[in-house]
């Protein structure tokens, strides 16, 4: 995978951000508050509209059986998860600053009508609305997309306190390629505040903008809130299972006690390729505490035929279940790749993984996020690695890191790596998880 860091896919010049984050909008104030605002609509009558009675013990809740198929469709199972904030039956409460928007009874996630913005020639798109002044100080947001410009995007979710500060939740990157991807859900991590933080205790206004390389066309719906974690955390995902991370990272875990995820590419370990782990190799870091998960084809998986992508996800995982491979119910999409029906094929085999990948900040609240769209952000840059870490404590939020080899521009060397793992060990509210640990808090329910 090679790095896109400084390509118009991977967003924004910060003068994009700042020149929006002036903008707080004009609207009616509304007599709607935190949780369930839908102004007389019925309420929220989804069946996961109230919050699971889940338990908040992640460690009581067992992984499923090792198996080649997935026992449910994950992303079906756990479609709304929190509690509903606006459902966007009523559209009235909403005003677009920029862009335009409308209601569409065509394309909706839940209900009767989801909202379609849209904008041509690089202009990013605002809508926003006033709520009663809230207590946000514990919870996170999310929201269900879907969009026909998927490589032209990056989703924020702005909150605004009732002195003007802000915080800029945001999806930095949806997908590399062009093609629909289907609705998929979105609980971005904050990017960044304003220089007087936001005040989470009294949030009066919440923002949604879509920044636009070229056209853009969104759907958005089904608003929700989620409850934080008590800490941060931070996945270090490995990717192509190379000796790079046996040899020189893996003994830097060892020493520092952390473990990390390794995606591993079924063709080249079973093949003996030169250059990437044996399968001994892989099962000996298994045993000294890393998880092994899928790396599909290492191909586009968006640019296979159906049929050759259900053969090819189904031997990778049949390849894990056999060779005992834990973590194996998890996948990383290679090369940032997939589409609607990828998605449809990887929930027959897998429970969470996918990626929304991007060269800078891209964090996730940990009980709100599409099980199949996870967000990375590329190991490439230390500052970047060591604020993503910063804001996963200050927010509680999950930053998944991603690494390939030292020695090629996607990964930092060596040296700034142990720099990262010792500003892990001395961070407070951080702590170093897995797929496994990630998943059971996504199937918590908050």
């Amino acid at each position: 995978m090679t790095n896109q860091q400084n390509t118009r896919r991977q967003f924004l010049a910060a003068s994009s951000v700042t020149a929006f984050a002036a903008m707080a909008g004009c609207m009616d104030r509304v007599n709607s508050a935190i949780p369930n605002v839908n102004d007389g609509n019925g309420g929220d009558s989804s069946p996961n509209g109230n919050e699971s009675d889940s338990s908040n013990d992640i460690d009581e809740i067992e992984s499923p059986e090792l198996t080649v198929e997935t026992e449910y469709n994950s992303r079906e199972k756990f479609k709304q998860p929190g509690k509903q904030l606006d459902d966007f039956e009523n559209l009235e409460p909403w005003e677009v600053s920029r862009g335009s928007g409308e209601a569409d009874q065509n394309i909706t996630f839940d209900g009767s009508q989801s909202i379609r913005l849209s904008a041509k020639n690089n202009q990013n798109i605002i809508l926003s609305r006033q709520i009663e002044k809230t207590d946000m100080s514990d919870l996170d947001v999310s929201m269900a997309v879907r969009t026909s410009t998927p490589s032209n995007i990056a989703i924020d979710i702005r909150l605004v306190d009732i002195y003007g500060g802000y915080a800029h939740h945001q999806l930095r990157s949806v997908t590399y390629g062009e093609s629909d991807v289907d609705w998929f859900r979105t609980c971005p991590g904050v990017f960044e505040q304003s220089s007087m933080p936001l005040e989470r205790e009294v949030v009066e206004e919440i923002q949604i903008i879509i920044y636009n390389t070229g056209d853009a066309e969104v759907w958005v719906d089904d608003l929700r809130t989620h409850k934080k974690p008590d800490n941060g955390y931070v996945i270090l995902s490995w990717d192509d299972g190379t000796p790079d991370f046996y040899e020189r990272a893996s003994p830097l875990h060892d020493e520092y006690d952390v473990n990390a995820v390794q995606a591993a590419v079924r063709q080249w370990t079973r093949n003996q390729r030169e250059g990437v782990m044996t399968v001994a190799q892989l099962k000996e870091r298994q045993e000294a505490g890393d998880q092994i998960v899928a790396h599909g084809t290492h191909t586009r998986l968006a640019e296979m035929e159906e049929n050759d992508l259900e053969n090819a996800l189904r031997r990778d995982k049949n390849w894990a279940v056999q060779n005992e491979l834990e973590g194996g119910h998890f996948l990383v999409y290679p090369h940032n790749s997939f589409d609607k029906t990828v998605h449809d094929i990887a929930s027959n085999y897998y429970y969470a993984g996918g990626f929304n990948q991007s060269g800078n900040v891209n964090l996730t609240g940990v009980h709100g996020f599409d099980p199949l769209a996870l967000p990375r952000t590329i190991g490439s840059n230390l500052d970047i690695a060591t604020r993503c870490i910063d804001l996963a404590a200050e927010h509680r939020q999950c930053t998944i890191l991603n690494f390939h080899e030292f020695e090629i521009n996607n990964t930092i060397d060596e040296n700034e790596y142990e720099k990262l793992l010792q500003h892990i060990n001395d961070t407070d509210n951080v702590e170093v998880i897995n797929y496994d640990d990630l998943w059971k808090m996504r199937r918590a329910g908050h």
